[in-house]
C-alpha cells in the first residue's frame, strides 16, 4: 500500500472514531478556550498532555496530523517544535499498537484571559499526581522539583 492509500485509510479511521475520542466532561457551556488532556484510550486517567484550544476538534486533528501517522517508522519525520517530539512519538506509538488514537478530554472551559492560567493549574495538578506529562512544564519540574 502506498502512502496516499495509507493516508486515506487513516482519515477514514479518524473520522469513524473522532466522536468517541473527544469527550467534554466539564459540565459547562463552551467559552473561549477548552482546557483539555490527552490520554491513552486504555487508561484515560493516565494523562500524558494538557493543553488549551478554542476548537477541540481542530486541535485534536492537528495533534494527529503533526504525528504524521501515515509515514512508516523507517522514514525520517520531524516536527516544527522539537519540544513536542515526545508527545508526537507517543501518539505514533499508540497508533502502531492496534491503531489506537489518544483520547481528548475537555475538563473545563475558560475565558481567553484566564485560559493559560487554567491550563498551567491543570498541568501542575497532574504533575502532583505524578502523571507522566509531555508538557514543557513537566521537564522544568523534573529539573527543579521544589517548584511544586
Amino acid at each position: 500500500m502506498d502512502r496516499a492509500e495509507l493516508k486515506t485509510q487513516l482519515v477514514r479511521l479518524i473520522r469513524s472514531r473522532i466522536e468517541s475520542h473527544i469527550v467534554d466532561v466539564s459540565g459547562a457551556e463552551p467559552r473561549d478556550a477548552a482546557i483539555y488532556t490527552l490520554s491513552d484510550p486504555r487508561d484515560v486517567r493516565m494523562v500524558r498532555y494538557v493543553g488549551q484550544t478554542s476548537c477541540p476538534r481542530r486541535r485534536y486533528l492537528q495533534h494527529l496530523g503533526a504525528a504524521k501517522l501515515w509515514l512508516p517508522n523507517e522514514l525520517p519525520w520531524w516536527i516544527k517544535r522539537p519540544d513536542m517530539r515526545s508527545l508526537y512519538q507517543w501518539i505514533r506509538n499508540l497508533y502502531r499498537d492496534e491503531h489506537r488514537l489518544p483520547v481528548m478530554v475537555v475538563t473545563a472551559w475558560a475565558k481567553a484571559p484566564d485560559a493559560r492560567a487554567s491550563e498551567r493549574d491543570l498541568i501542575f495538578e497532574h504533575l502532583q499526581r505524578q502523571s507522566p506529562l509531555f508538557n514543557r512544564e513537566a521537564e522544568a519540574v523534573q529539573i527543579q522539583p521544589y517548584l511544586l
